[in-house]
């Protein structure tokens, strides 16, 4: 007697008790989507009940996830894949990109494999389906395709069957590549192109990246291959070589900011500009991290954002508190930086997001006082340039590049598990009061802060200046003709007065505006004073230096210096002299062994001794 087979129905899913352990086996191995239907050979039951297992394979995977469907059919879709880029008018931030692709289609210059590579969230797997939209629009390959059409809604969903989206992270053998190698010579079922777009595509093997190497260079007519990767150095130097590398970038401020306004229109979201602002900034040039925490914010408040609520999720710092804790450093106010760390902790501020974000605000720092203006590509708002070209002429290069050092610190700690609070505050106590840190790392810094002060030459305890006219003792003032006013005699200036003055009074007077200019100036001395027209002289080897003055924003920087300085408008000339500046009589007088003791003993606590012998 055969043994009996017991058939359990559970909902509309009917499961064999007593199948082949061989049978159970492979199921249990497979995917739910890739799962058969065990018929058994024989079960207990009428008709109907016979006729419902059998059906139960048919009807696939709607009974296997119930409610499936409904997170399937975009009602609960995120907003980062319900606005992503259509068509190739819909692409922001990629004009070189979408220039390329677009000639391409219209001359009919389409390749066989493309590599797209750069951050995350910029729009390459994006960029890859409009790619095959394009290439299989209904009247041929064009890049004004109609994106509402049923082949491009398909690809767009992820359904078509003549574009195959593959996730090199988890499909990245050679057993994969030699899937793709056998049916990639089938024709296309729809379109005309049959389109491959490999996501993080420096995942693969090298072993599979060598499989695929003929077929990238020798595919049948119909097959195009799209690699995406975020890490452009891990694809081998041999497909590199056989595709058009494409690297994405990452979205201007404005472009990022404009994005989110365009989500939250659509949307019906009300958020002001400064927390969009602060959204876009926190996502590092991703959109995929914008929208993301647009929608979670969203989510939170009721479609109601504001500043603070931004500020309360993380996500971001406030630029004014960055400001703020940049002015304590200049300041040399321990207890304010103290202070204000204190505040942001008990309002629950992340701590390691706000080094983070100091960080970065470091690095604008440095960049302004290299460059000797704010670059376009900072994403900043329009207010905070000015306040960031301000703050760059404040804070000594050195002391940024010394907090740079102890934040990196500060995040190493921080990745480690420890508790980023107690190394954060020790890191401003060290910038702002370097005598309190013995390391070397910190001597090293105040004696480049030393060296920086002599270099551009000590300021004047009083305003440098010839000495006012007195007035008469005694007698009337002249009479005045009516309608005519007097004007003050600039007063006279000579050589000597101008060179002795260069160093004490006129680069700080600069550097007070520019510290790169006055870095620049630092080369220079003045050689001749005839009229109002100065002549500085550079060495032979400060070519670079004198045509850096010469601009037209440096040199009116200088001019107005020098009329802080004299009272008179001076024209400025520069030359290059076979000697270099201060080789002269004319020096610039160095420090005495009495006034360079003091700058020791006031800038780094050092005491004279008395050597008795």
């Amino acid at each position: 007697m055969g043994r009996r087979h017991v058939a359990l129905t559970v909902g509309s899913r009917a499961l064999g008790a007593f199948e082949p352990r061989q049978v159970r086996k492979e199921a249990a191995l497979r995917t739910p989507s890739q799962v058969t239907r065990h018929r058994p050979a024989r079960a207990v039951g009428d008709d109907t009940t016979r006729g419902r297992l059998h059906d139960d394979g048919m009807r696939g995977r709607a009974l296997d996830r119930p409610g499936s469907a409904v997170c399937e059919n975009g009602v609960v879709t995120a907003l980062y894949r319900k606005y992503r880029p259509l068509d190739f008018t819909q692409v922001v931030g990629q004009e070189a990109v979408v220039r390329t692709l677009r000639n391409a289609l219209e001359h009919d210059q389409v390749r066989q494999a493309y590599l797209f590579a750069g951050p995350r969230g910029t729009g390459k797997t994006s960029m890859a389906r409009i790619l095959a939209k394009a290439l299989n629009a209904e009247r041929g390959p064009t890049p004004d395709f109609d994106a509402s059409t049923r082949i491009s809604r398909a690809i767009a969903d992820g359904t078509s069957l003549d574009v195959i989206e593959m996730d090199a992270a988890s499909q990245r053998g050679i057993d994969e590549v030699r899937e793709i190698r056998e049916r990639a010579m089938l024709r296309p079922a729809e379109g005309q192109y049959k389109v491959y777009i490999v996501d993080e595509a420096h995942q693969l093997t090298n072993q599979a990246w060598n499989a695929l190497l003929k077929l990238i260079e020798e595919p049948p007519p119909h097959l195009v291959f799209v690699f995406c990767t975020t890490d452009l150095a891990k694809v081998i130097p041999t497909v590199r070589s056989r595709c058009q590398t494409f690297v994405f970038q990452r979205p201007r401020m404005r472009e990022l900011v404009h994005a989110l306004r365009t989500v939250c229109d659509g949307e019906g979201i009300d958020a002001p500009d400064a927390a969009l602002s602060l959204i876009a900034r926190s996502a590092g040039g991703a959109y995929r991290d914008a929208i993301s925490t647009l929608d979670q914010l969203s989510a939170a408040t009721g479609k109601s954002i504001s500043v603070q609520d931004v500020l309360q999720l993380g996500a971001a710092v406030e630029e004014d508190v960055l400001f703020r804790l940049c002015d304590t450093i200049v300041d040399r106010d321990v207890a304010g930086a103290l202070v204000t760390l204190e505040e942001l902790a008990e309002r629950g501020l992340d701590l390691a997001q706000l080094t983070r974000d100091l960080l970065e605000h470091l690095r604008h720092l440095l960049l302004v006082q290299h460059l000797g203006h704010v670059p376009d590509s900072l994403p900043l708002t329009e207010e905070s340039r000015e306040r960031l070209r301000e703050q760059a002429n404040q804070l000594p290069e050195p002391t940024v590049v010394r907090l740079i050092d102890l934040l990196a610190i500060v995040l190493e700690d921080e990745r480690q598990g420890g508790d980023p609070r107690l190394p954060l505050e020790l890191a401003l106590v060290k910038v702002t009061r370097p005598q309190s840190d013995l390391a070397r790392e910190s001597l090293v810094h105040r004696v480049e802060v030393l060296e920086s002060r002599m270099h551009a030459g000590q300021p004047a305890a009083e305003s440098w200046g010839p000495s006012p006219v007195p007035a008469p003792a005694a007698g009337p003032a002249p009479a005045v003709p009516e309608g005519e006013t007097t004007t003050p005699a600039a007063p006279g200036v000579s050589l000597e007065q101008m060179q002795e003055a260069w160093s004490r009074s006129v680069l700080p007077a600069v550097k007070e505006r520019s510290i790169p200019v006055a870095t620049l100036l630092a080369e220079a001395s003045p050689s001749e004073l005839e009229g109002d027209t100065l002549t500085l002289s550079f060495r032979p080897g400060a070519e670079f230096h004198r045509t850096q003055v010469e601009e037209p924003g440096n040199a009116q920087l200088l001019r107005d210096a020098l009329y802080d300085v004299t009272g008179r408008r001076l024209a400025v000339v520069t030359a290059v002299t076979d000697a270099a500046p201060g080789d002269g009589g004319a020096d610039e007088q160095p420090l005495d062994e009495r006034g360079f003791i003091a700058l020791l003993e006031s800038d780094l606590d050092a005491t004279e001794v008395e050597e008795n012998s």
